[in-house]
C-alpha cells in the first residue's frame, strides 16, 4: 500500500510505498544479484556461440547483447514483484500519485540528449586524452554493435531506472517514517547500490556512479515519477554508447572499469548530468505551481 505522513498526505514519490521489512530487503538485494546471475549465464552463452574472450575490457556484438538482455529482463521482473509486496498497482512503481505522463517523457527526452551531446563535446575538447576514442571506422562489428545499441539499451536503461529507482529507493525509504529522512536514505543506499551493480573498481569511476543515482534520484523524487530519469538515462547510455563505437576504429565496444580509467575528467560530464536535474527541477516547480493555481 502507499504510505501517509502525519498528517495523513501522501508521501512523496521515492518514499510512498510501504511493505515488510524483509519485503524490501529482498527487492534491495535480489535484483541486482540475479541480473549479475543471468548476464554471467548469458556470457556463457556467448563463449560457446563465438569462443573464449579476449581478456580485455571490450564486448563483442554477441556479449554486449548479453549483457543488455540480463538488465532487461531483470528490470521487467521487478515491477511486478515491488507492485506485489507493496499492494499496488504496476503504475504505482512507476509514477505517484499522478499517472505516467508520455509527454513528460518526450520533453525531457529531448533535453537529455542536448545536454549528452554537450558533455561529450566538452570532455573530446578538454580531456580527448581520457576518452575510448581511437579514429572513426565503420566494419560489420560497428553495424552489430550499432544494432543491438539501437534495439537494447534505451530498454536497459529503462530497466535500471525501474530497478533502482523505481524499486531500490522506495524499498529502503519503506523502513524510515519521518518523510525526508526516508527519502534521504533511500536516495543514498539505492544510489550506492546502483554504483555497485556496475562492478567499477576505480574509486573515481564507482563515485561518479554514485553521482549518477543521486542525480536521477533527484529527478524522480521532483517530478513524481520516471519519465524525467528515464529519459536522461535512455539518451546518455544510447548516444554515448553508439559514439563511443563509431569512434572505436572498427573494433568492439570498449567498456573501462579498472582502476585508472576514472579520474578528474568525470567531473566534465557530472557538470551537464547537474544542468539536466536543474531542468528538472525548475520545469517541474512551475508545473506543480499550475496545478495548485487550478
Amino acid at each position: 500500500m502507499t504510505e501517509t505522513d502525519s498528517r495523513g498526505n501522501l508521501r512523496r514519490f521515492g518514499s510512498h510505498l510501504s511493505m515488510r521489512w524483509w519485503h524490501a530487503l529482498i527487492v534491495i538485494v535480489v535484483p541486482p544479484v540475479a541480473m549479475l546471475i543471468l548476464q554471467i549465464a548469458l556470457f556463457q552463452v556467448a563463449q560457446q556461440m563465438e569462443g573464449p574472450a579476449d581478456g580485455t575490457e571490450t564486448l563483442s556484438p554477441l556479449r554486449l547483447l548479453a549483457v543488455n538482455l540480463s538488465m532487461i529482463v531483470t528490470g521487467v521482473l521487478t515491477v511486478p514483484l515491488v507492485a506485489r509486496f507493496a499492494g499496488v498497482s504496476w503504475r504505482a512503481v512507476l509514477s505517484f500519485p499522478r499517472r505516467l505522463d508520455r509527454r513528460r517523457l518526450v520533453v525531457y527526452l529531448g533535453w537529455a540528449l542536448g545536454s549528452t551531446v554537450l558533455g561529450n563535446a566538452a570532455l573530446g575538447i578538454l580531456a580527448p586524452d581520457r576518452t575510448p576514442w581511437v579514429g572513426f571506422g565503420v566494419t560489420g562489428t560497428t553495424v552489430a554493435l550499432i544494432a543491438v545499441m539501437l534495439l537494447t539499451t534505451p530498454l536497459t536503461a529503462a530497466a535500471e531506472e525501474l530497478m533502482f529507482r523505481g524499486a531500490a529507493m522506495p524499498a529502503v525509504a519503506s523502513w524510515v517514517r519521518p518523510e525526508r529522512l526516508a527519502l534521504a536514505i533511500g536516495l543514498i543506499l539505492s544510489s550506492v547500490v546502483f554504483a555497485a551493480s556496475h562492478v567499477a573498481t576505480d574509486p573515481w569511476l564507482f563515485g561518479y556512479h554514485v553521482f549518477l543515482g543521486l542525480a536521477t534520484g533527484v529527478m524522480a523524487i521532483r517530478s513524481r515519477g520516471l519519465e524525467a530519469p528515464i529519459a536522461w538515462h535512455v539518451a546518455n547510455n544510447t548516444f554515448t554508447a553508439i559514439l563511443n563505437t563509431l569512434l572505436a576504429g572498427g573494433g568492439d565496444f570498449s567498456v573501462a572499469r579498472a582502476a585508472g580509467s576514472g579520474g578528474p575528467h568525470l567531473l566534465i560530464p557530472a557538470v551537464f548530468v547537474l544542468a539536466a536535474v536543474a531542468v528538472v527541477w525548475v520545469r517541474e516547480g512551475r508545473v506543480q505551481a499550475r496545478m495548485a493555481q487550478n
